[in-house]
């Protein structure tokens, strides 16, 4: 891989070469501020990764996709706990279901794990929504915490072979997650002030656990990808070292 910013395909690259001969499972994290694009990428590197496997490893089986936001708390949940006004805090997801899910997938001793998937239309966790059978050498995960210094996240950090970092210039982000917000349902104004008092907090937790990631997604790539829940295919590739 060069020196220089990396095109996709290098990124494609880097993760074929984590899985080496395909015997052992391999968990790659992907994490960043709220709307810096992990899902975006995660999705894009899967549907890229899936038909080419490496030799040996069944094609589309061999790499699944299992993200975080499947540990979101139910809402009945959060207003039990009088979390609701602050859903996507890192105290309003399921730490340690996470983290069982990432050991049981490391431990790779059952024909098919099923995770939960989050469903945005409605805004709430689809228990056993994704099926990874033992085929898949590479599993993609994604979430902002996954390495805030907090002991259940270092848990999970620690299940995982490799944390790479998603950045974007501020604006764009910002403008992303308003237009996220109101796709799913928010007027602009709400969109506007959940993103300056709940989504704003999570991101000055995240955005200083970057020094722990082992390559870093820069902005100058990750601002021609489309944004989530957009038609259109896009183009992300980049790396940095931890």
């Amino acid at each position: 891989m060069s020196a220089s910013a990396p095109t996709f395909a290098d990124l494609i690259e880097r993760a074929r070469a984590l899985v080496a001969d395909g015997r052992r499972r391999v968990l790659l994290g992907v994490t960043g501020c709220p709307g810096a694009g992990k899902s975006t990428l995660v999705e894009r590197m899967r549907a890229t990764l899936a038909p080419a496997p490496p030799a040996g490893l069944a094609a589309q089986e061999w790499v699944a996709h299992v993200p975080m936001d499947g540990f979101h708390l139910a809402d009945a949940t959060l207003e039990r706990l009088g979390l609701r006004a602050r859903k996507g805090a890192q105290e309003t997801f399921d730490a340690g279901g996470y983290l069982a899910l990432l050991r049981r997938l490391r431990s790779d001793d059952e024909p098919v794990v099923y995770a939960p998937a989050f469903e945005r239309n409605l805004e709430q966790p689809l228990a056993g929504a994704i099926a990874v059978p033992r085929a898949a050498r590479l599993v993609l995960t994604e979430g902002n915490y996954l390495l805030v210094d907090d002991v259940e996240w270092l848990a999970v950090a620690a299940m995982l072979d490799e944390v790479w970092f998603c950045t974007l210039r501020e604006d764009v982000r910002l403008d992303r997650l308003v237009a996220r917000h109101v796709r799913f349902g928010k007027d602009p104004g709400a969109a506007r002030r959940w993103v300056r008092d709940v989504d704003g907090p999570n991101a000055q937790l995240v955005a200083p656990t970057v020094h722990r990631a082992d390559l870093v997604v820069p902005g100058a790539v990750l601002e021609g990808a489309v944004p989530e829940g957009a038609d259109r295919p896009i183009g992300v590739g980049c790396r940095g070292e931890r």
